[in-house]
């Protein structure tokens, strides 16, 4: 049996806006084991986005608890959280969030130097070889305003994997490019996921694509539906 990696129990998210409280998650049970590949469909506003982020320990969960890698995540304060993501996940949006000042290698390596232990040529290695591996071994120094959108998002992913994170969220990975370039993306992500032996989750409105998963979840008014 492999290893569960991550885990959402009972987990509610409630926002309140004056007067009035909108339940976005309502009681949600998740379990994702080593090298798994799990897609949540949903249209917009289903919760999907929001689940992601308190798995992902960016937001607090009203009630319930996550747990990642075995240990309880979502009640530690931000510096510990902090380090946690740093160590055990990896992130991809539907928007890059590059840092345009930065090249594809120096935003690719930035999530090791952000590990005080980390040995700088080692880290430019593996940089190097993600984004070879991502197929840009050709644009390491251009900066993110010199890419293509499919280009920004392969960075992203080089990014994402850099530090060999158990799990990757991915939050509409494909939802900002062409169908063509979508397709390719995700039969990275695949790759990747088997290369590194990683868990993945992926957030998605796309039917097609979320086929290619393990598990296939789907989310209406923040809690699962059959298919």
């Amino acid at each position: 049996m492999n290893k569960t990696v991550l885990e959402a129990k009972q987990v509610t998210k409630h926002f309140t806006d004056g007067k009035t409280t909108v339940d976005v998650l309502r009681g949600l049970d998740l379990k994702i084991e080593q090298g798994q590949f799990v897609s949540i469909v949903g249209a917009s506003g289903s919760g999907k986005s929001t689940l992601l982020h308190v798995l992902g320990g960016l937001d607090r969960p009203s009630q319930g608890e996550v747990y990642l890698n075995g240990q309880r995540f979502d009640n530690l304060g931000e510096a510990e959280r902090g380090y946690l993501r740093n160590q055990y996940l990896g992130f991809v949006y539907q928007f890059h969030h590059l840092l345009p000042e930065f090249s594809a290698l120096e935003n690719v390596a930035m999530p090791l130097m952000l590990r005080k232990e980390s040995n700088f040529k080692e880290v430019k290695q593996q940089a190097e070889y993600l984004l070879d591996r991502v197929g840009l071994s050709h644009r390491l120094t251009h900066k993110p305003g010199e890419l293509s959108g499919g280009e920004r998002q392969r960075v992203a992913l080089a990014r994402a994997i850099v530090t060999k994170p158990a799990v990757m969220l991915a939050d509409e990975p494909t939802g900002n490019l062409d169908r063509k370039t979508a397709i390719k993306i995700f039969e990275l992500l695949r790759e990747l996921r088997r290369e590194f032996n990683m868990a993945m989750l992926i957030v998605t409105h796309d039917e097609e694509l979320a086929k290619s998963a393990d598990t296939i979840l789907h989310m209406q008014d923040g809690i699962w539906v059959p298919d």
